[in-house]
């Protein structure tokens, strides 16, 4: 149920010609960049990952490593755009300060957790995935067959050729 819903509101972002925009830290950050690919490629969604280490570490400088996700956000998103956060904790502060900027300005946004239900990106997204484990290999991995189910949802099939 919460994967179709997740689809569901990905979809409404793409029907509106909006954009998305995935964001984490590590690991995470390496799942936003194949799921941002993917979803350009595959489900034919325009969708882009914050982790360029230039945008990244120009920002982190000027506003502080806890704030360069919310700038990047300013600086990037439209309101019909959807931001999708990426975390195992869900309590990074700066992909928390990114939510609360988000929520502010009124942008669209999902996330993508594990750890303690409770954790900020869980409890405040609009739209949120939580996996019941602490594990961080298991979330991140569970994460990754998560996005890619929903990028096969959109193309319709779990088998295909690419083209």
């Amino acid at each position: 149920e919460k994967i179709i819903s997740f689809r569901d509101a990905i979809k409404g972002i793409a029907d509106s010609n909006g954009k998305l925009y995935f964001v984490g830290n590590g690991a995470s950050a390496s799942l936003c960049s194949h799921a941002a690919t993917d979803f350009t490629k595959q489900a034919r969604i325009e969708a882009h990952a914050f982790n360029d280490h230039n945008l990244i570490t120009a920002f982190a400088n000027d506003y502080g490593y806890e704030n360069w996700v919310s700038k990047a956000i300013e600086y990037y998103v439209k309101p019909c755009d959807r931001v999708i956060f990426i975390s195992v904790s869900g309590n990074s502060p700066n992909l928390v300060n990114g939510l609360k900027y988000a929520k502010k300005e009124k942008i669209p946004n999902a996330s993508l957790t594990g750890s303690n239900s409770n954790n900020f990106l869980n409890v405040n997204s609009d739209y949120s995935i939580w996996v019941d484990s602490k594990s961080y290999n298991i979330v991140e991995s569970i994460h990754t067959i998560y996005l890619t189910l929903i990028i096969d949802l959109f193309i319709g099939k779990t088998i295909y050729t690419v083209n």
